[in-house]
């Protein structure tokens, strides 16, 4: 099973804005597949024996979706892309919750050279990088959202183009800049324990 037509969620997405509760009801065993992927893609990345399971990431996100009927929903890419945000902020706060991170400590050295190969990296760091990440949308908010589609969502250089109307050659410059800018600020961060 391949992913969902792109206009049919499209027009689901769009009808829900609307506040039909029935395009809702049609859209989420569309999307269902696809959130359990990026879940898994995140899950991937935490530390053995985590607590909280993919699915229950799943249905967390899937709440908050719920509470996200507002939305002026652009596309299906749009709508993957705020999933993976909403995944991304509920690790994020559970990491905190639990204090996984004292500030400065155990922070993991990060290359950010590849998106996909990051997200399955158990060591990575979430909260360093949220809090690098929280630190260079104050810089250019343009460029922690290109990080944030990529790396996060496991958006394409395209489809985060395509999301923040802006080209596919914006979308690499802004990448590669922004890849040196946070490991800058990682390696910064982890100097100060």
């Amino acid at each position: 099973m391949g992913l969902p037509a792109s206009h049919e969620v499209t027009r689901l997405l769009k009808a829900w804005s609307g506040g039909d509760q029935e395009a809702l009801d049609k859209l989420t065993p569309l999307v269902r597949q696809q959130l359990h992927h990026i879940a898994r893609r995140y899950m991937a990345g935490e530390r053995p024996g985590h607590t909280l399971q993919t699915t229950a990431l799943v249905n967390e996100a899937y709440l908050r979706l719920v509470d996200c009927a507002q939305v002026n929903w652009q596309d299906r890419v749009h709508f993957f892309a705020v999933s993976a945000n909403l995944m991304r902020r509920i690790l994020i706060d559970f990491a905190r919750s639990r204090g996984y991170l004292k500030r400065g400590g155990a922070v993991v050295h990060v290359a950010l050279d590849d998106a996909p190969s990051l997200c399955n990296e158990p060591d990575v760091n979430l909260v360093a990088l949220d809090d690098a990440l929280k630190a260079l949308a104050a810089v250019d908010e343009r460029k922690s959202k290109v990080v944030e589609l990529r790396f996060f969502g496991g958006l394409s250089v395209e489809e985060t183009a395509e999301v923040l109307r802006i080209s596919s050659d914006t979308v690499l410059r802004d990448w590669k800049l922004a890849k040196l800018w946070l490991l800058r600020e990682l390696n910064r961060e982890g100097g100060d324990s």
